[in-house]
């Protein structure tokens, strides 16, 4: 007797698992749609006439916006749910994106990328916040290893795919694409994340005053309780992703500033980086997972920094790409690692709240990396913007590796009824 495809037993586990569909496939919609803007932003704003500080302005506009909504969007998490903060955000993202190809000035350009900003940071939040509550301790790093190796799946296809659409129709055509790249990503969200935790506004009454201010309350207080422990993760989270915001402006602009090589062999050399990030999750998240968290960060980052330096001794396209191969090395080796961090520390009781905070500190280092690089760049050199990545690298290694404790606990599952995920099939 035949079975009918849709209702094979895999299909169905695939249809059951509370990660493939509202979480994998959205991630790799979106990080294909923002890795096709990685080559083209610089070339894009300097179409302007702008200097390398206006290019780095433009570049860290959305990690400005996302910088700044990040509480807010915490607290909104509260209010809407998962699902409809991640349509929320997905929509702004779409909006940004289709509008900045009909940008006329750097400046709506800017607005646009700031407003992305806040759809980022409600769809980055609020999908934290949702695995967060699907994963357990014994299979955290592997799951977040999978969504940053997935991540990367997008970061290698997007760079070349921009690059040669920009240079076949123009620089204004991957913002279109990238819009139309955001649609799975938003018929996943709206389709497959159904049940409890899909909350609205109308359905959660809004608490008494003063239950909402105990709240808070709690909250601050378990802040303060953690200070020791959240001092040292919050800095290396910040200098981690300067230097992962700040290689994606750097290596475009010395590509284009001082090597003058052209967009379409920028996205190429972007994305080969990206496909050697891509096969060093599974490392990532067995180091995670097995020694614990600090054995993939600590290495990750040191293994970039010393990369990042070699770049201003490069004088053509060959060794440019082994600097950013090497660089794909180290932060492959990191996939998930600060999500699995912020997840450790996240308490069950104020996730989204937390998991809001820890978003504004990381997104504190990634709207600095690309800031850092077009203020260097354009008042001492582009080897010198290089140079201030490095130690970003440096400082996030010896922060994590000499004053963070290791977050990895030797405990049996926490939820022992949780779905099988694409996760652990992989792991087996």
């Amino acid at each position: 007797m035949k079975t009918h495809l849709g209702h094979h037993p895999y299909i169905q586990a695939l249809r059951r698992d509370p990660l493939l569909l509202p979480f994998y496939v959205p991630a790799v919609a979106i990080a294909l749609a923002h890795g096709l803007l990685t080559p083209v932003l610089p070339y894009y704003a300097e179409g302007f006439g702008a200097s390398y500080g206006w290019v780095g302005a433009l570049v860290a506009a959305q990690g400005l916006g996302t910088l700044l909504t990040d509480l807010p969007s915490g607290l909104l998490i509260s209010r809407l749910g998962h699902r409809r903060a991640m349509l929320l955000g997905l929509l702004v993202l779409v909006a940004a994106s289709a509008g900045l190809a009909w940008a006329g000035s750097i400046a709506v350009a800017l607005v646009y990328r700031f407003v992305s900003g806040f759809g980022f940071a409600l769809f980055g939040v609020a999908r934290h916040a949702y695995i967060s509550e699907h994963t357990d301790l014994a299979s955290r790093g592997k799951a977040l290893a999978l969504f940053g190796g997935l991540l990367r799946v997008g970061q290698f296809v997007g760079p070349m795919v921009g690059g040669a659409v920009a240079a076949t129709w123009g620089l204004r055509v991957p913002f279109l694409v990238a819009a139309v790249l955001s649609v799975p990503a938003l018929l996943c969200v709206a389709l497959f994340t159904a049940g409890p935790w899909s909350v609205t506004a109308r359905s959660v009454p809004r608490a008494p005053r003063d239950e909402r201010r105990a709240r808070q309350d709690r909250f601050w207080a378990m802040l303060r309780e953690k200070a020791t422990v959240l001092a040292p993760a919050g800095m290396g989270h910040i200098f981690a992703q300067m230097i992962r915001s700040g290689r994606n402006t750097i290596i475009p602009l010395y590509a284009a500033g001082a090597l003058g090589l052209d967009v379409d062999r920028v996205g190429l050399l972007m994305g080969i980086a990206a496909a050697v990030e891509m096969v060093m999750f599974p490392p990532a998240g067995w180091l995670m997972d097995n020694l614990g968290r600090k054995y993939a960060i600590v290495p990750s980052f040191a293994v970039q920094a010393v990369a990042m330096a070699l770049v201003p001794l490069t004088g053509g396209f060959g060794g440019l790409l082994a600097c950013a191969m090497a660089i794909g090395v180290g932060n492959g080796l990191s996939s998930g690692a600060m999500m699995v961090l912020g997840t450790d520390l996240a308490p069950a009781g104020a996730r989204g709240e937390f998991l809001g905070v820890w978003g504004l500190i990381g997104d504190v280092g990634g709207t600095g990396g690309p800031a850092v690089v077009g203020l260097a760049a354009e008042v001492l050199s582009l080897p010198a913007a290089a140079l201030s990545m490095a130690a970003a690298g440096l400082a996030a290694a010896l922060t994590v590796g000499l004053f963070l404790p290791e977050t990895l606990r030797r405990r049996s599952d926490l939820s022992p009824k949780r779905s099988v995920t694409v996760s652990d099939r992989l792991g087996k």
